[in-house]
């Protein structure tokens, strides 16, 4: 009777098993499906960024082999678009100053390696003393990882094969220049890149991270709930990617709006603005991460939270969006700067109406991002401080904190 009972009980321990194993394994392979999409959309996502200058590249390559090889009549001329994809290989923005340093490399292979072999000959040994000598040129010339790669790898040609091959350093110095100067060309005229999408691509994650982040913290502090605050700080703390992809797009616009003819006029107009803008939003994100710290801490503690306080976070994160939207669109910021007034003003009625320690620095923190973002929108900060200390109003001591 008690063995039945057991083997009753196993059978009914593995039916529960069995009950559970399918939607176990559903789960999983929801969650495997849900993460395939994902990869695939950020792989996607990865190809549209980069398309453009796949096609750059491609062009670039095809057009530098194309002069080296029927113009110039170079027999083969490799070097050539090499050069040109290693130029357009270079963060955006910092094709020129490759170009320069893909010359400058170039030139100190071909003057070492060419003097050192007059005196003291070919060998392993003499080898190894030209390319050094060549980095170190190449390093204290132009202190760049680019240079030096190729002042070293032209002076390992020029040792190795001028025994064999005559008149190899024109060929390779010119091919260097005509990869740089097609790449250029491909950047500036055939088919250059639209500075303004470079930018709106750039600024988008890191504007909606910030937005998001804010929008979380003036959740939680409505609700008095300290985990929404804690993950938007870790989630926050995260943003260096973000931030770097922005100051790398700007570079990459102010290049673009300088070598391309077809997008001069736009070098003070959107695209000035919106470069511009990259430094204080790297600021606003750096005191946002403070100001939801501080909420936290708020929270924890057990510190009154006037009603005014987290709609003035809110109104923060609208703020953000705006910018994002206005930037997106080329349209002056005026939204805005007029949300970001609107948090200041949000954030002074919550410290009047008594606030603590933690509390009085959140309100602080509204202020001084508020007063970044106003920057971020073109206003000198002078200006946004003035306008700041005014949507704040008095400043008299508040209320003893409650609690």
């Amino acid at each position: 009777m008690v063995e039945a009972g057991r083997h009753a009980a196993r059978g009914d321990a593995s039916t529960r098993v069995d009950d559970t194993a399918p939607a176990g394994l559903a789960a999983t392979l929801a969650r495997l499906r849900g993460r395939s999409r994902a990869t695939l959309r950020d792989r996607s996502r990865r190809v549209r960024a980069v398309g453009g200058i796949a096609l750059q590249a491609g062009l670039a390559a095809a057009l530098s082999w194309l002069v080296a090889h029927q113009v110039l009549q170079i027999s083969q001329p490799v070097f050539a678009p090499i050069s040109a994809v290693s130029t357009l290989a270079a963060s955006v923005g910092q094709r020129l100053r490759r170009t320069v340093e893909l010359i400058i490399g170039v030139t100190v292979g071909v003057l070492i390696g060419d003097l050192l072999l007059l005196v003291i000959g070919t060998g392993w040994w003499q080898l190894a003393l030209i390319v050094v000598l060549a980095i170190v040129v190449a390093l204290f010339l132009a202190g760049s990882a680019a240079a030096v790669i190729q002042a070293g790898a032209t002076a390992v040609l020029i040792c190795t094969l001028s025994p064999s091959v005559r008149d190899l350093e024109i060929p390779r110095f010119l091919d260097a220049l005509i990869g740089g100067a097609v790449a250029l060309l491909v950047t500036a005229v055939l088919l250059p890149l639209n500075p303004l999408r470079v930018l709106n691509r750039a600024a988008r994650p890191a504007l909606d991270l910030l937005s998001d982040q804010l929008d979380a913290t003036a959740g939680a502090l409505a609700d008095q709930d300290a985990a929404p605050a804690r993950a938007a700080r870790a989630e926050l703390r995260q943003n260096k990617d973000e931030v770097k992809a922005l100051v790398e797009a700007t570079q990459g616009a102010r290049e673009a709006s300088t070598l391309s003819p077809l997008h001069w006029h736009e070098r003070h107009g959107p695209v000035g603005r919106y470069a511009e803008a990259a430094a204080p939003i790297d600021r606003s994100m750096r005191n946002s991460g403070t100001l939801i710290r501080r909420a936290v801490s708020l929270i924890e503690d057990g510190e009154p939270v006037p009603e005014p306080m987290p709609r003035a976070v809110a109104e923060l994160a609208e703020a953000v969006r705006l910018m994002k939207r206005q930037f997106a669109a080329g349209d002056e910021p005026t939204r805005a700067r007029e949300r970001a007034l609107r948090a200041v003003c949000a954030a002074g009625d919550a410290y009047r109406e008594g606030v603590g320690f933690s509390g009085a620095v959140v309100v602080a923190q509204v202020r001084t991002t508020a007063s970044d973002l106003l920057v971020a929108t073109g206003l000198t900060q002078g200006v946004a401080n003035r306008l700041v200390r005014r949507a704040f109003g008095e400043m008299r001591p508040p209320p003893a904190a409650r609690g």
